[in-house]
């Protein structure tokens, strides 16, 4: 099986999903991005309730808070973006990376049919799909790890 047979037959909930963290609407965006610095993720997902409202990620941090401190202070609503598009658990990786491809995302919210939060589908899950499936061809490892070069590429 090819490896785009693999990615189209591959559904969104296998991978992982996990890089995210979770605020409740009405959270200040410092607060937001304490949990995602603690957390160590690039994304927010911001609910009312147990349904998604919105994202909030590393991107919206550069064009809409650093430039506006004030922001810090504020909800995290008047930063975030709002009933971003979702993909289901069903949803194939192949079909999410193209979407994120036309898109320009790097995180796409995958939601049940009940609206519940199930994760982030980040090209980040894909490489570790990836690497999990095919370590040795991923790993791109140079024939003998251990040699080292007697001078450094490039001119003298």
């Amino acid at each position: 099986m090819s490896l785009e047979q693999e990615l189209k037959a591959e559904q969104v909930v296998h991978l992982d999903l996990t890089g995210f963290c979770l605020v409740a609407a009405g959270t200040a965006v410092q607060e937001a991005l304490n949990q995602m610095r603690e957390q160590q993720v690039n994304v927010c997902m911001v609910t009312t309730g147990d349904k998604l409202a919105g994202i909030f990620t590393d991107r919206d941090v550069l064009s809409r808070v650093a430039p506006h401190p004030e922001t810090l202070a504020q909800p995290i609503e008047t930063v975030m973006t709002a009933d971003p598009i979702t993909i289901g658990p069903e949803t194939s990786a192949a079909a999410a990376l193209w979407l994120m491809d036309a898109k320009g995302f790097r995180n796409l919210p995958v939601v049940g049919e009940d609206g519940r939060i199930l994760g982030a589908m980040t090209h980040q899950a894909v490489i570790r799909y990836l690497a999990a499936r095919y370590p040795i061809e991923v790993q791109n490892r140079p024939p003998h790890p251990e040699q080292f070069p007697r001078k450094p590429e490039g001119g003298d």
